[in-house]
């Protein structure tokens, strides 16, 4: 027996992988969720540990439920959840709505230009997330190159309020994470059987009730692969709301970098990231049900 198809070597590539996650997925959560247990205070570490000793010496549980039932009760928390769930939800919908038809049609065009069309969409990975972002405050500004192209040929008097609104916030969240959605929809729609179609549309379907009964059934997991990969970055997202949207968009991203940096409570920011990490983990979770319900 070769080396390589030894149990061991087996048992340590498949280990391999676990470990890795859990020293760097699994143990920040545990640290992020023992802080936020913690209490803020003044000092390095500038939180409180969660064992500590009482006056005569005994070790006891200094642990506490408050930055949680702060969370809860103050609304300013309960708005930046609700509305980056908003958000993000409202990007992806757009993002597929968007992303669907551009998919589509790159995975039914001729073989030699489907790379091509793929390049153009990944065209602006090749950048730097900021810098795309940036590029969008110099269109969207009141003396950017949108309302300046408006003013001069007479659509408008006044330059147009595009720039820290929520419809900036919507545009930049679409035009970032517009590849994550267009790429999983086409590598599933570029391997659907056309034939399938040809059949449909033989027996007497037409082209809109064919699409309807075949390509976007077949095409659903690419649909909830793409959603996932657009609403999970976007419930989080600081950069995008903080150029584009401006102090009128709230999202629990923007809190949690003000709970960090700005207020050094890293209590109080733990427990802002567990509780997103919990609804993140709730459409994830969906699409586990999801996959575990149709398998065969």
């Amino acid at each position: 027996m070769s080396p390589i198809d030894s149990p061991a070597v087996r048992r340590t590539t498949v280990w391999i992988p676990y470990l890795w996650l859990a020293v760097f997925a699994l143990l920040p959560l545990i640290l992020t969720l023992k802080i936020s247990l913690a209490q803020m205070q003044l000092g390095v570490p500038p939180y409180t540990p969660l064992i500590g000793a009482d006056e005569v010496g005994q070790k006891t549980w200094l642990g506490t439920l408050a930055n949680y039932k702060l969370l809860a009760a103050d609304s300013l928390y309960v708005s930046a959840y609700l509305n980056s769930v908003r958000i993000a939800a409202v990007s992806t919908l757009l993002a597929l709505l968007l992303g669907y038809p551009m998919a589509y049609a790159i995975a039914r065009a001729p073989q030699h230009w489907r790379v091509p069309l793929l390049m153009l969409v990944l065209l602006p990975f090749w950048t730097s997330f900021l810098i795309r972002v940036y590029a969008w405050v110099g269109l969207l500004r009141p003396t950017g190159l949108i309302n300046s192209a408006l003013l001069s040929m007479g659509f408008i008097d006044t330059p147009l309020r595009l720039i820290n609104t929520e419809f900036a916030v919507y545009l930049g969240m679409v035009f970032c994470y517009l590849p994550y959605m267009l790429l999983p929809l086409y590598a599933r729609l570029e391997k659907l059987d056309a034939s399938l179609i040809e059949a449909a549309l033989d027996l007497g379907a037409t082209p809109v009730r064919a699409f309807w009964r075949i390509t976007l059934p077949l095409s659903l997991p690419g649909i909830y692969a793409g959603c996932l990969l657009v609403f999970v970055p976007a419930v989080g997202e600081f950069v995008i709301p903080e150029l584009l949207g401006g102090a009128d968009v709230l999202m629990i991203g923007k809190v949690l970098w003000s709970e960090f940096f700005s207020n050094r409570d890293w209590p109080v920011s733990s427990a802002v990231a567990s509780v997103l990490l919990v609804i993140l983990v709730v459409p994830l979770l969906a699409l586990q049900f999801y996959k575990t319900e149709r398998a065969p």
